[in-house]
């Protein structure tokens, strides 16, 4: 059986007075420094439209074990110099989790992404239900349920150790729709059952794969 994708799931802040560095460093160096790396086959980033943090970016992979890879772990572990600066002083809020794509459904994707990200594992069977359901509206791109990678078998990284530590997340239900306000009246059903979890709704930036 063909090993199910990887996910590595992100969200975070930027310092105030920073974005301008931040954007910059984003899209000329690390966007693309990341996808050149084997086995990395999608990165999307967006920005935050409700809740929080502001930003919130994911990459699709082979597999999981890309994601702890010698070619992967080499870039992790030896930032270049403005990799360096920006992730000692203008990150905040970092969350980074490694996981395993245990479901999609849907073939588009949209422009607009909800984050149901949980702290403790839910009922997996529960968040397929829900898939499934929002799947007949026609407002809805596409669905994934990510479950995290064993933390212990993921090292932490000079990167990690520049922000000071990231937290991780159990799981996430990340769907996403046409339109932002279809986004929203999702998000706003989502946070009324999942009343624990963190739900954002974020626009989508920009889009990024392998030459």
């Amino acid at each position: 059986m063909t090993e199910r994708p990887g996910i590595l799931a992100i969200w975070n802040d930027c310092a105030p007075g920073r974005e301008a560095d931040f954007e910059e460093w984003y899209q000329h160096e690390h966007f693309h420094e990341r996808i050149a790396v084997p086995g990395f086959l999608l990165g999307r980033r967006y920005e935050v439209v409700s809740g929080s943090p502001r930003y919130f970016c994911f990459y699709l992979t082979q597999s999981p074990d890309v994601l702890k890879s010698a070619a992967y772990l080499e870039r992790l572990d030896n930032p270049t110099p403005l990799t360096r600066r920006i992730m000692s002083d203008a990150f905040r809020d970092m969350s980074r989790t490694v996981c395993h794509r245990t479901l999609r459904l849907g073939a588009m994707r949209g422009a607009a992404a909800i984050t149901v990200r949980f702290g403790e594992s839910p009922e997996q069977g529960a968040l397929k239900d829900i898939l499934e359901a929002m799947m007949r509206d026609k407002a809805v791109a596409c669905g994934e349920i990510w479950t995290a990678a064993d933390a212990n078998t993921i090292p932490v990284s000079e990167e990690e150790r520049l922000r000071g530590g990231d937290r991780k997340i159990a799981a996430c239900l990340f769907v996403e729709t046409l339109r932002v306000a279809e986004a929203e009246k999702f998000a706003a059903e989502l946070s009324s059952r999942y009343p624990a979890a963190a739900v954002g709704v974020y626009r989508l930036l920009c889009e990024i794969r392998p030459d």
